[in-house]
């Protein structure tokens, strides 16, 4: 059935526009951004000027300023910057020096926060192959000074978050890269960097951000289960965990919310960078919820809820890692910051419906959903008293799972589609 509105005891029409204007203010507020939601925005995002492939820009570039200034009017926690968003690589001390107290003076002023920053070892040529796992040795050296030095300004700016992104760590061709020894030169990388930040008492934690191809063809720790392996050879893998993105999972065809909540249950859900992917393709980088609504539907049920029977869910910033399309003027830009943020809470306020909602919390029921949790074995149960257990397979009627028994996952998935509609 689905949940029929009931008048106000007075029933008087004065009453009914009162009680709807009420509820209407309500909603709207809670679609309202502000700090306390915890939203980020990358500068590299709302900075994106529209430069692609096939062509150049179509925007003037923004002044970190002026960024900050934009985003608190939005009602954002947050701005996060690679080192070359703040200053041009290759700017003297001194350059760089005023851009940094530029932005410490507009967030002092704002209370725009700066949660986490990462270092760009993917745009300058001498990193076309790669950073950390550069064949050249010299390049891997002078990535590290760079990656140490951003280190630096992370502590200085209050970022508790380092991301790494290794976009250019990777290989067009097998013969090109000896795989084995680039994942000992990462390795390597992350040992040190660890250890750098454990000895200056800096409380910051490394993120991995894996992506499957592009730029490179094929790019190393491409996704989250190769990204959780690997840290758990690390010297100090309590340090260090993962910044999942959208698209870059839903590229290789993978579903965003099952890896976050491998994540998740693992502790290992250090930052995530949320946008909208369609399918199989480029990194589309569009608007948190302009792909696969249903995902992004589940995902926010999944960081708000922590799953149907609760359970650890996610504390931390809530980060845009999107690009305003190439077709908007800066108009455009600040609509699609905005745009993200609400169809978070829209997705966030559906959420919160769906699991009040009766039938759903029946059909969950029906679907066994909560039974997951339970052992499979018995407390104290061991392999005899299993094998011992004439219900658990000799007297287990196995044939009655054919034309019967139904889970009515489909049910439960249109009660999802509905609430995501609006339509209960």
């Amino acid at each position: 059935m689905h949940p029929v509105w009931r008048a106000p005891p007075s029933g008087d029409t004065l009453c009914f526009t009162t009680y709807t204007f009420q509820r209407r203010k309500k909603s709207l507020m809670a679609l309202t951004p502000t700090p306390a939601d915890h939203f980020t925005f990358g500068l590299w995002t709302v900075g994106y000027n529209g430069a692609d492939p096939f062509g150049g820009p179509t925007r003037a570039a923004l002044d970190v300023v002026h960024v900050v200034e934009k985003l608190t009017e939005l009602g954002a926690y947050g701005l996060t910057l690679h080192d070359d968003d703040l200053f041009a690589f290759g700017s003297t001390d001194a350059e760089r020096r005023t851009q940094i107290d530029r932005l410490i003076a507009a967030t002092a002023s704002t209370g725009l926060k700066v949660p986490m920053i990462t270092t760009n070892l993917f745009s300058a040529p001498v990193f076309k192959d790669g950073g950390f796992t550069s064949n050249d040795r010299a390049v891997r050296r002078f990535a590290l000074r760079k990656v140490l030095r951003n280190l630096d300004l992370a502590a200085e700016l209050g970022a508790h978050t380092f991301v790494m992104w290794g976009g250019r760590e990777g290989a067009e061709y097998d013969a090109a890269k000896d795989v084995r020894s680039a994942i000992a030169r990462y390795r390597e990388a992350v040992n040190l960097l660890t250890q750098y930040v454990t000895d200056k008492g800096y409380g910051i934690r490394f993120a991995i951000e894996p992506k499957p191809n592009e730029p490179r063809g094929d790019i190393l720790l491409p996704t989250v289960g190769h990204a959780m392996a690997f840290i758990e050879t690390l010297e100090h893998p309590e340090l260090v965990g993962l910044n999942p993105e959208v698209g870059h999972e839903q590229m290789a065809g993978l579903n965003f919310t099952a890896g976050i909540a491998q994540a998740l249950e693992a502790g290992k859900l250090f930052h995530i960078d949320l946008n909208g992917q369609r399918g199989i393709k480029y990194d589309q980088d569009l608007v948190f919820g302009h792909g696969d609504l249903h995902n992004a539907f589940s995902l926010v049920d999944l960081l708000e809820n922590g799953g149907p029977g609760g359970g650890r869910a996610y504390d931390g910033p809530r980060h845009f890692d999107y690009k305003p399309s190439r077709t908007e003027d800066e108009t455009g830009v600040w609509a699609s910051a905005a745009a993200n943020m609400r169809t978070y809470l829209l997705l966030k306020e559906r959420a919160k419906a769906f699991r009040a909602d009766p039938e759903v919390q029946a059909a969950l029921a029906a679907a066994r959903v909560d039974e997951l949790a339970q052992p499979t074995l018995g407390a104290g149960e061991t392999v005899d008293d299993l094998l011992a257990d004439a219900t658990a397979y000799e007297n287990f009627d196995a044939g009655s799972y054919f034309n019967g028994r139904g889970f009515g996952f489909v049910h439960l998935q249109q009660l999802a589609t509905e609430h995501l509609m609006g339509a209960r």
